[in-house]
């Protein structure tokens, strides 16, 4: 890495905004030759529109792109190709029916002059598509069918299609998302083969670890700013977080040194030992006791939803083992989780949580009804019973239980899917991200109705992005960073302590 290193795209003072957001405004990037550049902010940063705007699929409304010093204008992402910024995203798009040759070539396929019509020349093909992966190290049969690669090898693919193009700039845009540990050390070898050919790369990740591993420098948004440009090896963790977040967490040492296990308080109404999923969740150990709030914190990124999931198993667990008052569960499919009294508040409330078709009454029975099974039904005076008591206890505005839930405000969406999962009586109710998307006062009449269920037995697994939240609600913390535990903080732990624990590089699961 050095500053005297090529500029190869400079991006000055742009500006992006929709309906009530301002997305950017003046963010500035600079990419050189031969280096890997993290992007890196919070969830509504910025990074997915700065994306968008380099490669064409947003016009940015003030601001300037050059590329290797002349100025440019990406109208589409094939003109940005055309012009050598080329992307890859977090899912690939490869065509599965089609073989890596053809997806390498796609669009670009050589052609036989001596035949009518110029057809395709499929060896010519397969040629040049082995003579660019084996000039990327890429040990890969071209003919085999895209789809049935696995998903490491798929992302190989993807990257050497876009490095097809002759791109000067290519953009990877979360592509360890779905990739194991080794399969990720696959793919940076691939980066720092394209880096040494002087390619400048943009990296978008949300693991910290892997900024520090194959990451030359870092650009910093937040809430569409631009907050700075830092050399890795002088900018710490501790340092990132701090610019991500907008607040200092170095002085916070001495709380997080403090850090401990929550009390006993007796036997865990729900332990897990050594959970884990293939690509999206480590190994590790959580327990939830009769009456409590348990925080979940971490950065986008860090295994939260896929944690609170695997819990409920809306997803399969490759290892673990799932213990409901020291007995061991078996949590195959979300229908036995409900039998066991476990809830479940998901984090997209409009696509995931409500029917919005349906009203207020049919959605607080939805639950309790899938759980009594097929045979047996909830009659319609039973349902206005448990709907209208539920409606009053939770204090949710409505003009009728009969009104459709997609008419009320997000806030009283929120309640009324907490009341579905209190008409089952749950013993452990998971919410993830229950505060999102609605007001402060409605946030706090939910924060209010968390502490009472806890008050009223229920185990209580709070996710939320917002760390203050975290802190008010929860009786302990625990901490998530890379998809691992990096630790648990007591009652009392202020958000510095929680920041400083999620960008500790030696924090231990406890």
């Amino acid at each position: 890495m050095s500053d005297n290193a090529p500029i190869v795209l400079r991006a000055r003072d742009i500006a992006r905004a929709f309906p009530g957001v301002q997305a950017l405004a003046g963010v500035e990037l600079t990419l050189r030759a031969g280096e890997v550049h993290a992007l890196m902010g919070q969830n509504g940063a910025g990074k997915s529109t700065l994306i968008k705007v380099l490669t064409g699929v947003y016009a940015p409304d003030a601001g300037s792109i050059e590329l290797l010093g002349q100025p440019v204008t990406p109208q589409s992402p094939i003109h940005a190709q055309h012009l050598g910024i080329s992307a890859v995203h977090q899912e690939s798009h490869l065509l599965p029916n089609l073989s890596v040759a053809e997806n390498i070539c796609a669009g670009r396929y050589p052609r036989r002059p001596w035949t009518r019509g110029g057809g395709i020349d499929w060896r010519e093909t397969e040629r040049r598509a082995r003579e660019l992966l084996a000039g990327l190290g890429i040990e890969l049969d071209v003919t085999q069918l895209a789809g049935g690669l696995p998903a490491a090898l798929q992302q190989l693919a993807t990257v050497a299609r876009a490095v097809a193009t002759d791109a000067r700039v290519l953009i990877l845009d979360e592509p360890t998302s779905s990739l194991d540990a080794d399969e990720v050390q696959s793919l940076f070898k691939l980066i720092r083969t394209l880096r040494d050919k002087g390619v400048a790369i943009l990296f978008v990740t949300h693991f910290l670890d892997q900024v520090y591993e194959i990451c030359d420098r870092m650009t910093v948004l937040r809430n569409g700013k631009f907050v700075g440009e830092y050399v890795c090896t002088k900018l710490d963790a501790r340092g990132l977080v701090a610019a991500m977040v907008g607040r200092d967490v170095a002085a916070a040492e001495k709380s997080a040194a403090t850090a401990h296990a929550a009390d006993a308080g007796g036997p865990p109404l729900l332990a897990a030992t050594n959970l884990s999923r293939r690509g999206q969740l480590k190994p590790m150990d959580i327990e939830l006791r009769q009456g409590e709030v348990l925080g979940l914190a971490g950065l986008l990124g860090s295994g939260r939803t896929e944690l609170a999931r695997l819990l409920f198993a809306l997803d399969q667990r490759d290892s673990g083992d799932i213990r409901i008052e020291g007995k061991p569960a078996k949590l195959e499919h979300p229908a036995d989780a409900l039998k066991l009294g476990l809830g479940f508040c998901p984090e997209d409330r409009k696509q995931s949580g409500i029917v919005a078709e349906l009203s207020v009454r049919e959605n607080i029975a939805l639950a309790l009804q899938a759980r009594m099974g097929l045979r047996k039904f909830l009659t319609l005076t039973e349902q206005r019973q448990i709907a209208e008591k539920l409606v009053a206890a939770l204090g949710v505005k409505t003009a009728s239980i009969e009104t459709p839930i997609g008419q009320l405000s997000g806030g009283n969406q929120q309640k009324a899917i907490i009341a579905r999962w209190l008409a089952t009586h749950p013993r452990v109710l998971i919410l993830d991200e229950p505060t999102r998307g609605i007001d402060v006062a409605a946030k706090q009449e939910l924060m209010h109705e968390i502490l009472e269920l806890a008050k009223g037995g229920t185990a209580v697994l709070f996710i939320s992005a917002e760390i203050d939240e975290v802190v008010r609600v929860s009786d302990r913390i625990m901490v998530l960073r890379d998809r691992a535990k990096a630790g648990e903080l007591p009652r009392g732990a202020d958000e510095d302590a929680v920041y400083s624990m999620i960008a500790s590089t030696n924090g231990a699961a406890t």
